[in-house]
């Protein structure tokens, strides 16, 4: 697995004054260019560590778009990359630092996957994670489309039953979009089709997508659970909390179309309506209270629609945020 380190600055928020020279967050904070997410160290294996980042610029595209989240995980890290010497620092969404000094995460590199051959990259995905749980570690995935979370469901296969915490602005339960059944418009139908799989509840939909009538009415049929983005913007986040068990292994699996555009613009689809940074990091903090994070992916991160980089500091700091909610479960 090849080794990986951030570029700092690359995508770094700079403001331009008259008469002033552009800042340089990489180098106020004193940056150090070197490891992997946010200065963690780059490691082939999980072992000894536990929580390990994995990127995935890619599982099963479609051929009418192809791959354009490749370089997503890439600028992810970059997005954090002007904190690599100060992730000990006070971060506030969680009220202290991302890593108690007692746990331990890892960054595995990004994964050497080909857009032309989906069925090694999916094989490769799922190994990857199986590996890192038999480690005893918990899988971090930095994508990559939306196809990424099916191989890394997978990978649960035989260590008993998961919640799935979807947070979407659409629903993913397509059978199949130009023959293609393992897309990013199918997650959910093909989680659902696993037999470890014993709940899904599906957080912020909104607006037309790829859905069908027909597609909405399996997933209630099935037993899905939809809190929709019109309910989370009058209501909250209250009731898709307390529709996860107590005590259960969440996955969760975040696209980051949930998030409204003003805060996520690098998206393919941007959707008006969406989560606030706050609600999406409130869900996710009220999750951990109650269940165990077993995994997370963060995925649909397009880097050629963002703003001044503002997408990948928003995706870089809701990754710092579940990372270190993981971290304070694993103590």
């Amino acid at each position: 697995m090849p080794a990986y380190g951030v570029n700092c600055g690359q995508v770094a928020v700079v403001a331009q004054c008259k008469g002033m020279k552009m800042a340089d967050l990489a180098k106020m904070f004193g940056a150090h260019g070197a490891g992997g997410f946010l200065g963690f160290p780059v490691r082939s294996s999980a072992k000894g560590a536990q929580i390990a980042v994995i990127g995935a610029g890619s599982a099963t595209p479609y051929d009418s778009v192809g791959a354009y989240c490749m370089d997503g995980p890439a600028a992810i890290r970059a997005g954090v990359a002007d904190y690599t010497a100060n992730a000990h620092h006070m971060n506030f969404d969680l009220m202290g630092p991302v890593l108690p000094p007692d746990v331990a995460a890892v960054d595995l590199g990004d994964l050497p996957v080909r857009a032309d051959d989906s069925a090694a990259a999916r094989r490769l995905i799922r190994d990857t994670v199986v590996d890192v749980l038999d480690a005893g570690a918990v899988p971090v995935l930095l994508g990559g489309d939306d196809s990424l979370p099916t191989p890394m469901l997978e990978a649960f296969e035989g260590r008993g039953p998961l919640v799935i915490l979807q947070i979407d602005a659409h629903i993913d339960w397509r059978d199949e979009v130009d023959g293609e059944r393992l897309g990013l418009s199918s997650t959910m139908r093909r989680a659902s089709e696993m037999a470890h799989v014993q709940r899904i509840v599906q957080v912020g939909a909104r607006g037309i997508g790829s859905a069908r009538v027909s597609d909405y009415e399996d997933a209630k049929h099935w037993g899905a659970q939809f809190v929709t983005g019109v309910e989370v913007s009058r209501n909250g986040v209250q009731r898709a909390i307390d529709l996860i068990p107590e005590g259960s292994d969440v996955v969760i699996c975040f696209d980051c179309d949930a998030l409204d555009p003003s805060v996520m613009p690098a998206v393919i689809a941007p959707t008006a309506g969406g989560l606030t940074y706050a609600q999406a990091l409130e869900l996710i903090e009220a999750v951990a209270a109650k269940a165990r994070i077993a995994a997370f992916d963060l995925v649909e991160f397009m880097p050629a629609a963002d703003i001044n980089g503002l997408g990948a500091r928003t995706a870089g700091q809701l990754a710092a945020a579940v990372v270190g909610l993981i971290a304070r479960q694993a103590r």
